[in-house]
């Protein structure tokens, strides 16, 4: 079983390596995205996030992956928005985004603009990505850096999953999925 260490190969395309050096890249420039399976991106997602390695049964609509010399330095997972009230086909949230420590400086920002431009070409239908920042622990950098805004007077609350006085809710032990922290919601219009 994998842990959060990183112990398995890291080789895009195991069957197909090509000689190139295996250097590691200097510019978020060599790098190559794409779109990826669940699997994929489970086992970077559980190796290198910060603070959500588990997706438990998230059901993600579209995975992608960045890779150099056929080797992967991140993976991002997008869904429907999680909170019901959202508009669910015509919004794509950003639900987790792990990238390896060795990554390339601006590997995040190049990504998203990727992703994006990959989103507005396959899901005609979306007119916003959102995603939300974990407070307690980012400050935004890569969504300022790729043109977000943060969304009008949203910063949520911290959450627990017990149920707290005058907020019904559940209680789901064990439950390590989801953040607690306040979080900011930032938006992008396709």
């Amino acid at each position: 079983m994998l842990t959060r260490a990183e112990s398995a190969d890291r080789t895009a395309h195991p069957l197909y390596q090509a000689g190139g050096g295996g250097s590691i890249p200097t510019s978020a420039l060599s790098l190559r995205f794409y779109p990826t399976d669940r699997e994929t991106f489970r086992v970077w997602n559980l190796a290198w996030h910060s603070r959500l390695p588990k997706i438990g049964s998230s059901h993600g609509r579209v995975y992608y992956a960045a890779e150099c010399e056929n080797r992967i330095y991140a993976v991002a997972m997008w869904s429907n928005p999680v909170a019901r009230l959202l508009p669910q086909l015509e919004w794509l949230e950003l639900r987790r985004f792990a990238i390896a420590s060795d990554a390339p400086k601006n590997t995040a920002s190049r990504m998203i603009a990727w992703m994006v431009r990959d989103i507005r070409k396959r899901f005609p239908v979306v007119v916003r990505c959102i995603s939300y920042q974990d407070c307690d622990a980012h400050t935004g950098t890569i969504y300022k850096a790729s043109g977000w805004k943060p969304a009008e007077n949203y910063v949520s609350r911290p959450r627990g999953w017990a149920p707290t006085i005058g907020w019904a809710s559940r209680h789901r032990a064990g439950r390590t999925n989801q953040a607690v922290a306040p979080r900011m919601r930032w938006e992008l219009e396709l």
